[in-house]
């Protein structure tokens, strides 16, 4: 599903350039989950970027659904991710002019796969009936979250890529919305890459890797 052969990338600063990932290998299987780990400034959400061909590798090649991403024209780096990714981030993007039932269908109907008998069981499963027609400030920072996630798995996405999920939740909230996304994942049978700083978030996840000056361990 996602593959990284020998991919590097880096940045310039006034310091001169900056090597942020260097020959990186990785390997994610449909269905499988693993757990991206690292301090702040380790290169995890370039990582997640390079995934989702919202930049592109210095060198090395990203190939996602067995296609190389760095060989697409950028319309097609948007189909693709349109119809493969799901994206959740630690902050929710939500449209705040959207109420929660648009914004759990908006991901879906971009990509010209929306279900509503699938949108209905996820409005039960996020725990978000009867507040189809609030608005995301109307909604808790949990429920937000969950709105999210629910939104990024409507499409049923082939590949999701999670960036600190739980980073904007008190613990309790972080444990349910990180129970309800694994379950939705393991039901869906997408690939889950997920980054995290988190040991206690990353272990129900199939693997995990540590990313550290810029290499995998």
């Amino acid at each position: 599903m996602l593959e990284f052969r020998q991919v590097s990338k880096a940045y310039t600063t006034p310091q001169g350039p900056l090597e942020v990932l260097c020959g990186i290998d990785l390997t994610l299987a449909a269905g499988q989950s693993l757990a991206l780990m690292g301090e702040s400034g380790s290169g995890k959400s370039t990582l997640l970027h390079l995934a989702a061909g919202l930049d592109l590798p210095d060198a090395g090649e990203v190939r996602l659904g067995g296609r190389t991403i760095s060989l697409l024209g950028e319309p097609e780096r948007a189909r693709l991710r349109r119809e493969t990714l799901g994206l959740v981030f630690q902050q929710f993007h939500l449209v705040p002019s959207l109420s929660v039932a648009d914004n759990l269908r908006l991901q879906a109907r971009l990509a010209g796969v929306e279900d509503g008998a699938w949108s209905a069981e996820l409005v039960e499963r996020l725990g978000l009936a009867g507040l189809e027609g609030r608005y995301p400030e109307q909604l808790s920072g949990g429920q937000q979250q969950r709105l999210a996630i629910g939104r990024a798995l409507a499409p049923r996405p082939a590949l999701l890529l999670a960036d600190e999920p739980t980073g904007n939740l008190d613990e309790g909230s972080a444990d349910d919305v990180l129970a309800l996304l694994m379950a939705l994942v393991r039901d869906t049978g997408c690939a889950l890459l997920m980054v995290t700083h988190s040991l206690r978030v990353a272990a129900p996840l199939d693997r995990r890797l540590q990313l550290s000056h810029g290499q995998l361990g």
